[in-house]
């Protein structure tokens, strides 16, 4: 890579970009085991939970798009916390 080019993966600095303002920045990191429990826990919420708008706002683990939906009661949505909070998932619970 040519000095001075920090342009040269977009994809990483993409990915860089969206973890510190994702998870980094909200939080004080205490040395280097806190860092790896804090980047494996967005790497989970990352790859399993997070809606990409690719597969249009679907989770990654989702492959069909959820039936309609006519009614929905509170009691039917569970929420699924990680990083104290940071980070939710909300999903219906199963019938």
């Amino acid at each position: 890579m040519p000095p001075r080019s920090p342009n040269m993966n977009p994809f990483a600095e993409a990915w860089v970009g969206a973890i510190k303002r994702g998870c980094m920045s909200h939080f004080l990191i205490f040395g280097v085991r806190h860092l790896e429990y804090l980047i494996r826990e967005y790497l989970a919420y990352f790859h399993a939970e997070r809606p990409h708008q690719g597969l249009g706002n679907r989770p990654p683990n989702q492959h069909q798009s959820p039936a309609e939906v006519t009614q929905l009661d509170l009691d039917e949505v569970v929420c699924h916390q990680r990083l104290g909070g940071l980070l939710r998932h909300y999903e219906r619970t199963a019938a």
